[in-house]
């Protein structure tokens, strides 16, 4: 492994993720942590854990660029969840604007592209997060909440399948399915509407799965698939008993946390071989 950054910039989204991944950061040396944080996004509790932080609106481009570059970072990664609604109702500076104008197709890959752009042109390099989070992920055999059924891990291979075809296009990287009939396709909504919608398609008796892929050539730098806590009540407040991800293509976040919700609920949540 390459020598990792002892000062890192990190774009905070929400969720758990940003402060897990403080505290891998921290155990594998890191001795300065900026973030450019985003109201009504990043966890508060963040600014407490990090050297310095600061707030600005989804859309302020350049006072986040400027967050690092006046502090002498060099390099940044992008961790964790900017809702999607926030991406098209955000009120953009001059550079935001000028990035959006020249993006034909707007999709998480080619908005947070033109943000790595945008960082380069500065002296700022967005670089993946994953030399800090690779122990958040699990390979194959891993798993929590009971052993699934044939029909389940049937439906696991199909979901996964309808999943990688279905993020090739660009349209989401969430399937559900039952019995071999899609239930449910993620798009703009997002993960935990789309287990809802799956999961109440699938009747009174429950019974979905769900399945999460990172396509192919995904770039890690600006979305790495994750499943946590929330990922379990959702399912289980509406009817999905499986959950499946890739082997090391994916993060379990707060597993313990994971781990009793699983247990409680009698959701799965597995590793697809």
């Amino acid at each position: 492994m390459p020598e990792l950054p002892k000062t890192i910039g990190i774009i905070a989204g929400s969720k758990s993720l940003p402060r897990l991944f403080v505290k891998q950061a921290r155990e594998m040396g890191a001795e300065e942590l900026v973030v450019a944080a985003f109201k009504n996004e990043t966890d508060p509790a963040l600014e407490s854990e990090v050297d310095e932080c600061e707030w600005m609106r989804v859309g302020q481009l350049d006072k986040m660029i400027r967050a690092f570059t006046s502090r002498g970072v060099k390099q940044c990664v992008m961790v964790g969840q900017i809702a999607p609604s926030n991406l098209f109702n955000l009120r953009p500076d001059m550079r935001a604007m000028k990035l959006l104008m020249r993006i034909k197709e707007r999709n998480a890959h080619t908005l947070f592209g033109g943000i790595a752009e945008e960082l380069g042109k500065d002296g700022v390099e967005l670089i993946p997060a994953l030399p800090w989070l690779t122990p958040l992920m699990p390979d194959v055999g891993y798993q929590l909440g009971p052993d699934l059924s044939d029909d389940q891990r049937q439906d696991v291979n199909f979901g996964m399948r309808i999943a990688k075809e279905v993020s090739r296009l660009e349209i989401g990287q969430t399937v559900v399915v039952k019995n071999g009939t899609v239930l449910a396709v993620e798009g703009f909504e997002g993960t935990d509407k789309c287990l809802t919608r799956g999961g109440e398609l699938a009747g009174k008796e429950g019974g979905a799965v769900a399945v999460k892929v990172a396509k192919e050539g995904h770039d890690m730098r600006f979305d790495i698939p994750s499943v946590g806590n929330r990922t379990i009540e959702v399912c289980a407040k509406n009817g999905v008993s499986v959950v499946a991800i890739e082997a090391c293509r994916a993060l379990v976040l707060d597993e313990e946390e994971v781990k009793t919700s699983a247990e409680k609920t009698g959701v799965s949540l597995v590793v697809a071989d």
